[in-house]
């Protein structure tokens, strides 16, 4: 047997870490901001900037037929909180963004029954069930306004042949709102029923199979399986959808009669008109662009206050596996 020996300072050194040229440090960085780069700008330029400006106008006064605008402080605000129109257009807004929750919940059993196993046709439902969310606002709020139609909407005539006599849906204060709700949730389902249809087909298989040799029925696997494994994904949509109900416009715009005048003609619109849909008329058909910008500045506090809020209460009820 022979013994191999190793010359004196032979042995193999550890090799020291590579350091990057510092001209590789400053071409990575610069191909990294140059590939962000066009979002970044587009941020700035569509999102930020707006933002500053519309927080800037918000300080001005302009006259009816527009001109220079002039600074008066804090003039705009103090209006916004003694004018009873802010407030009615803030409770409608709000009325409206509780009421659209209930979509949540829809979604996710439309979105569990969608994803049972063996179920035919599943691709043609999720079609059906996206179309709306593919068709531009506008057309779905004249196609639901024939339906709503109190003399001779679809609605109404179905409801005639059990004998019950329809009410002007969008003509009466006690349920413009509430027909308008219903619009919202139905142009929303689509959407959300992808979402949710994907957070359940993420969820492992051998739970349920564990829970079904438990003797776990298919409504106690939803509500302990697949709610709680769900949260994360139910809790964006929450998200994402109190943001668009407070961003609520083009329902009552098409709803309530599209023009300023013909909208307010409307017995029902005092009872539908929304803070975004108040902004619109200040800003553009009374042309007081800067208390316009002072309530689209409301509405950005209310938005980041809601979401902080729900990312504050998130923390006691979501489920991260």
């Amino acid at each position: 047997m022979s013994v191999v020996s190793e010359a004196p300072g032979a042995a193999v050194k550890a090799a020291a870490p590579v350091r990057k040229k510092p001209q590789g440090r400053w071409a990575e960085a610069f191909w990294g901001y140059a590939m962000i780069a066009p979002t970044g700008l587009g941020l700035i330029v569509f999102y930020l900037w707006p933002v500053v400006q519309t927080a800037y106008l918000s300080f001005t006064k302009t006259g009816p037929f527009g001109g220079a605008a002039d600074w008066v402080g804090l003039d705009n605000y103090r209006e916004l909180v003694s004018d009873p129109e802010v407030g009615t257009a803030l409770l409608n807004t709000i009325e409206y963004t509780v009421l659209g929750l209930v979509g949540v919940p829809v979604a996710v059993i439309f979105a569990a029954l969608l994803s049972r196993p063996g179920l035919r046709g599943v691709a043609i439902y999720r079609t059906f069930f996206f179309l709306p969310v593919v068709t531009t606002p506008v057309a779905v709020a004249m196609i639901w306004k024939w339906l709503y139609n109190g003399d001779f909407g679809i609605i109404n005539y179905v409801l005639s042949l059990v004998g019950i006599e329809g009410p002007h849906w969008i003509a009466d204060p006690a349920t413009a709102l509430y027909a308008m709700v219903v619009v919202g949730i139905w142009m929303g389902l689509g959407y959300n029923l992808v979402i949710f249809i994907a957070g359940i087909q993420s969820i492992p298989k051998h739970y349920y199979e564990a829970a079904a040799l438990d003797g776990a029925g298919p409504i106690a696997q939803f509500l302990r399986i697949t709610v709680p494994l769900l949260s994360p994904t139910i809790f964006f949509i929450s998200v994402v959808s109190v943001i668009g109900s407070l961003q609520l416009f083009d329902l009552v715009y098409v709803l309530m009669g599209g023009s300023s005048q013909s909208s307010r003609a409307n017995p029902a619109f005092p009872s539908t008109e929304t803070i975004v849909y108040l902004f619109y008329s200040k800003a553009f058909q009374t042309n007081d662009k800067g208390y316009g910008a002072a309530i689209a500045m409301l509405l950005l506090v209310i938005i980041v206050v809601l979401t902080a809020v729900q990312f504050r209460l998130q923390k006691k009820w979501v489920t991260y596996a």
